[in-house]
This record gives structure tokens, C-alpha cells and sequence, in this order.
């Protein structure tokens, strides 16, 4: 098979790129690289993408990194559906939500993960966090529906670039409890999404990948179990109340950054 991504089933980055291949009705093989997590190189994902983040694209020896930048490529290479809008307005709305969901959303459900099933705090300074996660969502709810509108779809009649790329974060929060109501025009958004054949896929896997991570803590521990603390994420645990977090994952060396290229 000539096209294949490297990938964690957890990672939304890689959801999105999963769905924009299923939805175009592109054949590919999925890979996750060796002693991901743990800041081991697996030589060959490093030759895919040298930063060593999930997702990477190699379509017939050409190699993409950034889950954007993938989905910039699988339009270009395969325009058919088209997954963007017509109407330069609504395009830039799309790139606009996945930027948001990227930069914005994922760190809460990522933090949320680091308080969770990674024990990086616990008691009053872990519901502290926690609370800060929940009125940021909601305040990221309330600016998603009102880009929805009372359209279908983020961009209109057609699922597409906007919708894929908010649904795996949706759904990731769901996990937390964090879900938007049912009966919101969100809510009802996210069960249209989720009966997608390729969202479905993607969240199945997601939810299996589940399995044994109430041990991850104890790995975090050890120091075998090494988190990415990378930008938005970094940014986001210090500005809701964690940075004895990460001042206390430099120390026990159990939290790590982005490869330097070379």
C-alpha cells in the first residue's frame, strides 16, 4: 500500500488526517511508531518527521509532517470530494476552527489527560485545573456554535474541513465529561458528525487504544512514559495554575519537547 500514516489512535492530529482519508475514499495503512511516548527514536518515523510527532504521511516515499500541512496535501492530491467550501469566506472559516481546535481546545483535553491518567496533580490543586478546563470548553462551545450558526454542516451542506476538524476534540472531551449538552445545536452537531462512517472508525479506535492506561501513571513515574510539553500545551498548563507541574516534570525528567531538526 502506497500511503501510509504513522499515528497514535488517541492523537485528534491524527483523527483528522484518518477522516480526510476515509472521506475521500483513500486506501491507507496505519502505523504507530515503536516506544511512542517514551522519547525513544524509532528511526524510520524520524525519517517521515524528524520533530518525532504524531501524524506523519508517506505517500509512495514522499513524507509530510503536520496535520495541517497533511490535509493541505490530501485536497491537493485527491480534490475529489472536495472537503473545503466554495466560498472563500466560509474556507477561511474552516481553517480558521481547525486552528482554534489545534492551538485552543486540544490543550484542555491533553491537560485534562495529564491530570487524569497521568497523576500529574491530585486534590484540591488537580480540581483547581480541572475546573479552569471546563470553563475554558464551555467558552470554546459557545464560540463554535455561534460559527454553526443553523447550518448542517461548519461549512454549509457538506461535511467537510471544519467539521473534521472539531470532532475529534468533541469527542476526546467527551472522556472528561466535557461534552457539549445533547440538546444544543452543538450536541446535536456532534451526533450527526459521529454517525460518519469515518469519524465512527476513528472514535472506535480511539476508544480502544484506551486499554491499560490506568498504568500510564506508574510509567510517568519511572520516567519511561515521557509526555511532549510542546507550544500551546506548555503555554496552557502554566496559565491554568500547573507550572509546579512542568517545573516538577523537568525535574523529574518525565516531560520533553519537540526534536531540533538537523
Amino acid at each position: 500500500m502506497s500511503v501510509v500514516v504513522y499515528e497514535h489512535p488517541l492523537s485528534p492530529y491524527a483523527q483528522k488526517v484518518k477522516i480526510a482519508l476515509d472521506e475521500k475514499g483513500v486506501a491507507y495503512e496505519t502505523r504507530m511508531p515503536a516506544a511512542i511516548g517514551s522519547g525513544q527514536p524509532d528511526l524510520e518515523f524520524l525519517k517521515a518527521n524528524p520533530r518525532g510527532e504524531v501524524p506523519a504521511l508517506i505517500d509512495d516515499g514522499f513524507a509530510v509532517f503536520d496535520s495541517t500541512i497533511i490535509l493541505e496535501y490530501i485536497e491537493d492530491k485527491w480534490p475529489t470530494p472536495s472537503l473545503f467550501p466554495k466560498d472563500a469566506k466560509d474556507r477561511a472559516l474552516a481553517r480558521t476552527i481547525e486552528d482554534v481546535m489545534d492551538t485552543s481546545f486540544e490543550p484542555i483535553n491533553w491537560g485534562l489527560g495529564e491530570i487524569r491518567w497521568f497523576k500529574r496533580a491530585e486534590g484540591e490543586r488537580a480540581r483547581a485545573i480541572e475546573a479552569k478546563a471546563a470553563t475554558q470548553a464551555r467558552g470554546i462551545y459557545e464560540w463554535l456554535t455561534r460559527q454553526l450558526g443553523t447550518k448542517q454542516w461548519f461549512g454549509g451542506d457538506t461535511f467537510g474541513w471544519g467539521d473534521l476538524s472539531v470532532i475529534p476534540y468533541l469527542n476526546g472531551a467527551a472522556g472528561s465529561g466535557l461534552a457539549p449538552s445533547p440538546e444544543t445545536p452543538l450536541g446535536r452537531w456532534q451526533a450527526r458528525a459521529n454517525a460518519r462512517p469515518s469519524v465512527a472508525k476513528a472514535a472506535k479506535a480511539a476508544a480502544a487504544s484506551l486499554v491499560g492506561m490506568n498504568q500510564v501513571s506508574d510509567a510517568v513515574k519511572s520516567g519511561l512514559f515521557k509526555r511532549e510539553y510542546r507550544d500551546h500545551r506548555l503555554e496552557w498548563m502554566i496559565r491554568s495554575g500547573g507550572l509546579d507541574v512542568v517545573l516538577q516534570g523537568l525535574k523529574d525528567n518525565n516531560i520533553r519537547f519537540s526534536n531540533e531538526l538537523s
